[in-house]
């Protein structure tokens, strides 16, 4: 079994917090009135867009595919009454590069999504989500591929 994880949220006033990550890492939620920092449903579409991202580009260097640049953009729907839970998400995988296989995108965010990615399998309990993609293709004098994973 994985060790567990653990943030703690400090009230800062209003209805801001900061979030502490056991990984020393720090983000700021508020509501929308505070403004200090994202809502908690915005993040989870972060968290969302982060976690299909780290595992489709892993994916994609291990198919020896030559990404340039890669953008996601995540919407969703939240039903109208409380809990305003997401209903339908959709997310845009938009990526750029030389010699890029459609075949080989589509089975890395299938991989990714059903099997590795926890975020979009514990949405997907809830929530109906869709992924699709587009591929810029850019010559190879202009392509420069992203770094490698360290």
């Amino acid at each position: 079994m994985t060790a567990p994880l653990s943030v703690r949220a400090t009230n800062m006033g209003g209805s801001t917090f900061a979030i502490d990550s056991g990984s020393q890492h720090r983000i700021i939620l508020s509501s929308n009135e505070d403004d200090q920092g994202p809502s908690p449903m915005e993040t989870l579409l972060s968290t969302l867009a982060g976690c299909a991202g780290i595992g489709i580009l892993s994916i994609l260097r291990k198919m020896r595919q030559d990404v340039t640049s890669y953008e996601i953009q995540v919407h969703g729907e939240r039903a109208d009454e409380h809990p305003k839970v997401f209903t339908s998400i959709t997310v845009e995988h938009i990526f750029t590069g030389t010699n890029l296989r459609p075949e080989s995108i589509q089975r890395a965010i299938t991989l990714d999504t059903t099997q590795f990615c926890g975020v979009n399998i514990m949405l997907g309990k809830s929530a109906s989500i869709t992924h699709t993609f587009q591929i810029r293709e850019v010559s190879t004098e202009e392509s420069a591929t992203l770094p490698a994973e360290h």
